[in-house]
């Protein structure tokens, strides 16, 4: 018998907008976010505390919370020497374990605490991780790392704090991985059904567009 993994919040973290340096420019960014501890609610789009700084690109329903896995962290601390790398560190409002991209699937239901969280996209970085991390290839090492995070639309707003199990409460049909995602994006499967079950399922953002155009390009 499989065993599934054991899900749950290690860190909440959150921040406000903060002016930065980001060359010759001063930019408005949220993502240097800070550990919390106890009861923290979720309502409508954000976390408590929590705050994006450029509504056109971040936030909404459909990027309410972001998450990303500790297990990432030692790969980073290899690949990125000398670097701090405390929870939160890659702007993710719940630093997570056992919520990997490669067994979290597109519009999968949890409850954590008393919310109720759907999975609805993977990350494509932005610049503003560069700034974070001081280094100008750090967009394009995350990209081609694979390890993109989970987004997550919020379904019923409620309470969770550091310590709560991440619960599957709900699968979607199309069983479509967040790595599954990614592969499709950058055109490293051609597997007909995969892209047929990720354009069904519950994918925000302009993923699906993107992919189809790539899809197209591919076939010519």
């Amino acid at each position: 018998m499989i065993v599934p993994p054991l899900r749950r919040i290690a860190s909440i973290n959150v921040g406000l907008p903060r002016e930065v340096q980001a060359g010759n420019r001063k930019v408005l960014t949220s993502i240097f976010k800070t550990p919390v501890q106890g009861k923290v609610s979720l309502r409508s789009f954000n976390v408590e505390g929590d705050r994006q700084a450029d509504l056109t690109v971040h936030g909404g329903p459909s990027k309410a919370v972001y998450s990303y896995s500790s297990e990432h962290y030692p790969f980073w601390a290899e690949q990125l020497p000398g670097a701090t790398l405390p929870p939160g560190a890659f702007g993710e409002n719940l630093t997570t374990e056992g919520m990997l991209e490669d067994s979290v699937h597109i519009g999968d239901v949890f409850r954590a605490g008393s919310a109720v969280i759907k999975v609805s996209q993977p990350r494509m970085p932005c610049f503003k991780l560069a700034i974070r991390m001081a280094r100008p290839d750090m967009v394009k090492r995350f990209w081609a790392s694979g390890r993109s995070g989970i987004y997550f639309s919020i379904v019923e707003e409620g309470e969770f704090e550091s310590g709560d199990l991440i619960e599957p409460i709900g699968a979607d049909p199309c069983a479509v991985t967040i790595a599954d995602v990614i592969r499709l994006y950058k055109r490293e499967t051609d597997d007909p059904d995969l892209f047929s079950r990720a354009m069904n399922a519950p994918l925000f953002g302009s993923w699906k567009r993107e992919i189809r155009e790539r899809w197209a390009q591919m076939a010519l």
